[in-house]
């Protein structure tokens, strides 16, 4: 019973082939995942395809890369996507500073409204942070995120900021570059995480974890993250399964 937390099937590489990569996946023990959407067609495609398998949830936003382009019809349009019953949480959103553009202040404008709406809507948010460890601390804390809390996708912060996420009602969610022979910190702060809040994801189809890294990635790669993280823990794989299926459960409002 393995959760994908975080694939990006409503992207060109794999939407095309949607259905087999579904069957791979259900194949290998995959039994619920989650697409995040990151602009206004990828959320359509993370919804319809949500739609159409049962076992396939979306979350929907607008990522800080596409922060300059976001308008006020999008934020309404955001708030109006919650409603629909496969919608488990806005995301991805956050800051993205490997970039000089869209300015920092667009990205954080973006980012304070989707999380004022998840707040009004009572929904968890799932956070891209890439090189603004910082800022995206400083966000969550002032725009008072804790009351509906989310989920750190790919965490690659250090084990003070793990600590501080979970202190701001996060989850931590592993990819495969948990998997990598030089990514010790990752592999850190999985030793550190407590059992009940971790998460698994492929991201898929970047991030391909060992022993396929350097291929197109897709969501029965999971398996591998589960695997280094229940070697991480000392725990059977399915023991693994189990509370990271459970998790990501809890956090999104999904029945078991």
């Amino acid at each position: 019973m393995l959760f994908d937390t975080h694939t990006h099937l409503n992207d060109d590489a794999l939407y095309v082939e949607a259905n087999e990569v579904l069957e791979r996946a259900k194949a290998i023990g995959v039994a619920r995942l989650v697409i995040p959407g990151y602009d206004r067609q990828s959320s359509l495609r993370a919804m319809e395809l949500a739609s159409k398998y049962d076992w396939v949830y979306a979350v929907v936003g607008f990522h800080p890369q596409d922060a300059a382009h976001v308008t006020e019809q999008d934020f309404a349009d955001l708030e109006d996507w919650m409603g629909q019953p496969k919608v488990v949480g806005i995301g991805e959103i956050g800051l993205d500073y490997h970039y000089d553009e869209p300015a920092r202040d667009i990205q954080a404008a973006v980012f304070r409204r989707q999380i004022a709406i998840a707040k009004k809507v009572q929904k968890p948010i799932v956070i891209h942070d890439r090189d603004a460890h910082g800022d995206i601390l400083k966000i969550l804390k002032e725009e008072d995120a804790k009351t509906v809390g989310g989920i750190m996708h790919c965490f690659s912060g250090s084990v003070e900021m793990a600590v501080e996420c979970l202190h701001l009602n996060f989850y931590l969610s592993f990819a495969g570059t948990v998997t990598f022979k030089n990514a010790k910190r990752p592999q850190e702060v999985a030793m550190h995480v407590p059992l009940d809040r971790m998460l698994i994801e492929t991201d898929a189809p970047y991030l391909t974890p060992e022993p396929y890294r350097g291929k197109q990635n897709e969501p029965a790669n999971v398996r591998f993250v589960a695997e280094k993280l229940a070697q991480l823990r000392g725990l059977p794989l399915e023991e693994m399964a189990q509370l990271t299926y459970a998790n990501a459960n809890r956090i999104f409002g999904i029945e078991e």
